[in-house]
């Protein structure tokens, strides 16, 4: 079968067919040498790989199957979300311009601040959900247009492919942190983004336990990609081959995670949706998200694992109700098998977030435990 015509479920739950070729194993095997050999006449043994700062057989299997979730030209890994997000937004040069999604991942908004403000980069924070806002700030030109869908914590969903072709009228890349759908849920790049940006750390692995980011492209053949691979080499930004190995692991359930993590926070933010103690729920999947018909189109198999909901009271009676779960972890982070809850504003105080909001992460746990777990904490 072509790759093409494989669908995300075969793709990932077969590694792209990586296999241990030294030793035949079903499984691909861990690389961690850092050098390799040469012959008497100094020529690589290897023709591939020479040392591993950009070169280890085992990050290029993990690369593979994103590459191919994503329907990419290309796919890079990088030790950490921060990592990838940091390599695209160093490629704008001095004096250059980046148009900004705000209410995004407050990690990427304060390097892109810290970074525009060291380079005398003009740095424009809109409200990319809107439509006017957008075809009005990309009326200029400018070098990068980033944004992010869902939003985090807000789950906004912004028209991709309307945010592509504005990006491109600009003269801009468009860039599209989709860590809270995942590739298996929207295809940003079949939308027309340049780039896809995903915390690997969060749902592509789904297990807690690896910190990593991945950047894919469309098109491999242009000078933007050309900068962000330059950069991960010179500046180091490798993911270790025992981190790329445990997300190889990880995306084989991927698709299945995301089925049961979507139908699971579905439920959900309907229960929530319609109880007394609480004033409102963030998630396209409810019909009356401003963003529902265009998640709808964008989405695949569900509106995905992440939520946001506030709480009547505001920040003593959340962080109450947060006191009260038995179930749900009071931890940061999201996408991994277990449900996780955070006080937002507590994390983020500068954003201005209204106190009462909880941030929640959907793990796979029977939905009648977490339905149960939340009504004695919301009833407390």
């Amino acid at each position: 079968m072509r790759e093409r015509d494989m669908k995300p479920a075969t793709i990932a739950a077969r590694g792209a067919g990586a296999t241990d070729k030294a030793t035949a194993g079903l499984v691909p095997g861990i690389h961690p040498a850092t050098t390799f050999l040469r012959d008497p006449e100094y020529a690589l043994l290897n023709a591939a790989n020479s040392y591993a700062r950009d070169h280890n057989d085992t990050v290029r299997a993990s690369e593979d199957v994103l590459r191919q979730l994503e329907g990419a030209a290309d796919t890079l890994l990088f030790p950490s979300g921060m990592a990838a997000a940091a390599s695209v937004l160093r490629t704008v040069r001095d004096g250059g311009r980046i148009v900004l999604q705000s209410g995004i991942y407050h990690g990427v908004t304060t390097f892109a601040e810290a970074f525009a403000a060291r380079r005398g980069i003009a740095l424009d924070r809109i409200d990319a959900s809107d439509p006017e806002v957008l075809t009005q700030v990309c009326a200029t030109p400018a070098d990068l247009v980033w944004i992010e869908v869902p939003s985090n914590p807000w789950l906004k969903i912004t028209d991709i492919a309307q945010a592509a072709a504005l990006a491109h009228g600009a003269g801009a890349k468009l860039v599209v942190d989709g860590t809270a759908a995942s590739p298996v849920l929207t295809q940003a790049l079949a939308f027309g983004a340049d780039i896809s940006m995903h915390s690997t750390t969060k749902a592509i692995n789904g297990h807690s336990d690896v910190v990593g980011g991945v950047l894919s492209c469309r098109d491999a053949e242009n000078d933007l990609w050309a900068d962000i691979k330059t950069d991960r080499l010179q500046a180091g930004a490798i993911m270790g081959p025992f981190e790329a190995w445990l997300t190889l692991r990880g995306m084989r359930t991927l698709p299945l995670r995301m089925e049961r993590m979507s139908a699971n926070a579905q439920a959900l933010a309907e229960f929530l949706d319609a109880h007394a103690a609480v004033e409102q729920v963030l998630y396209p999947g409810l019909s009356d998200h401003p963003g529902h018909a265009l998640a709808k189109r964008q989405m695949c198999g569900g509106f995905g694992y992440l939520m946001s909901f506030i709480v009547k009271g505001g920040a003593d009676a959340a962080l109450a109700v947060a006191g009260r779960l038995k179930l749900i972890h009071r931890a940061t982070s999201l996408g991994g098998v277990e449900s996780l809850i955070e006080h937002r504003p507590t994390i983020e105080p500068q954003s201005g977030l209204p106190g009462g909001m909880l941030r929640f992460s959907v793990g796979i746990e029977d939905v009648e435990d977490l339905k149960g777990d939340l009504a004695q904490a919301l009833e407390g």
